[in-house]
């Protein structure tokens, strides 16, 4: 593929931002305009909980116990932000207001969105670019992504 063609949905987003934009040009000379922008807020986890770890008996013989993580809340709330945005994605899709859709996230959440979209909504997806510019300007996003695209490697 050789550029961002037009009316295509460009999903940048990181697990606490995202940005849908459109490009309203064509593939040549694209035009990336903002559609909508998801911000979250989300503490560290050490300000969401302050419950201890709970514990466990490994064997009713030894009396062993255990120790259960504590809870990422930070990172159990970006889940939930990256869920949100995605299915706000397959609207978008569905709805005809985008025929193609191309995300650009970090590794992590670029593998989360591959696992919670939906394969009708995965089907129009053009290309995946596994890195965070959610704090680009979209100038800049849309010279990176054209260039991701153009790229042979890809």
């Amino acid at each position: 593929m050789t550029g961002i063609p037009k009316n295509a949905l460009v999903f940048v987003g990181d697990g606490r931002k995202a940005l849908m934009l459109r490009n309203e040009g064509d593939a040549r000379a694209p035009s990336l305009k903002a559609e909508v922008v998801f911000e979250d807020q989300n503490p560290a986890t050490h300000l969401q909980g302050t419950d201890r770890p709970g514990h466990f008996v490994k064997g009713m013989v030894s009396g062993q116990r255990g120790a259960v993580e504590p809870t990422d809340w930070h990172e159990l709330e970006e889940y939930r932000f990256t869920r949100r945005v995605a299915r706000a994605a397959e609207a978008m899709v569905r709805g005809g207001r985008a025929t193609v859709l191309v995300i650009v996230a970090p590794p992590r959440t670029l593998a989360q969105l591959r696992a919670i979209l939906a394969p009708d909504v995965r089907r129009h997806i053009i290309g995946e670019i596994p890195k965070d510019l959610t704090m680009c300007p979209v100038v800049e996003i849309e010279k990176r992504v054209v260039e991701a695209l153009a790229s042979p490697t890809r």
